[in-house]
């Protein structure tokens, strides 16, 4: 592998590349073609799976920080490391787990760099600007999110990739590297801190 990355492209909002694809075995079969043509260095390969995975990546990693260049970070990181690693895939999951297992270690290994607790307690600190008539649902969200921002990142995650990127225990499991029963375990303690810490912001605690 050379030693220097592919040049990383801008996605801009409204970029339609760069919306994230379902997960069809169709599309999986794909990207498996992707890998293997970046593991071959083909640079269109890597900058075609880069569109495919940027934003996505991005939905993930900025639940976990609001910095955003630790989060530009954190997904180039990733995607450097898709390209060095690319023939190191063996097709036991799917892409898109693999990528998102990359990402995950990337993550708490720049956060814990960073200092994961002032990361979290800033995005529990954030003060939303909201119109009267939304007041309720945004600080319901608000809430939610401080809520989550109190969770260890294990478990956080855990949430995250359950209800915001639909991903099965089994999917988990492999992203994160642990047995299934460690991530319903994960799932369980989150749940039941998210309860409390929902109550007490609900009572003004």
């Amino acid at each position: 592998m050379p030693t220097n990355p592919p040049t990383f492209p801008v996605l801009h909002p409204t970029d339609p590349q760069g919306r994230p694809e379902s997960r069809s075995g169709s599309s999986n079969e794909r990207e498996l073609r992707l890998l293997k043509r970046v593991s071959q260095q083909d640079r269109d390969a890597f900058r075609e799976l880069y569109f495919i995975y940027h934003r996505r990546l991005s939905r993930f990693i900025s639940r976990l920080t609001t910095r955003r260049d630790l989060a530009d970070e954190i997904i180039n990181d990733t995607l450097w490391t898709v390209w060095r690693k690319a023939g190191d895939f063996r097709g036991a999951s799917q892409v898109s787990t693999w990528i998102l297992g990359i990402g995950y270690r990337q993550a708490l290994t720049a956060l814990r760099r960073a200092g994961a607790h002032s990361t979290l307690d800033e995005a529990a600190g954030r003060e939303f600007a909201v119109a009267d008539d939304l007041y309720a649902v945004d600080e319901t969200r608000d809430w939610l999110d401080r809520a989550l921002a109190s969770l260890p990142i294990e478990q956080r995650t855990v949430i995250e990739f359950t209800y915001y990127l639909g991903h099965s225990c089994e999917e988990i499991a492999v992203i994160m590297g642990c047995p299934v029963n460690t991530v319903k375990t994960r799932m369980f303690y989150a749940r039941r801190k998210l309860k409390a810490a929902l109550s007490q912001l609900a009572n003004g605690a």
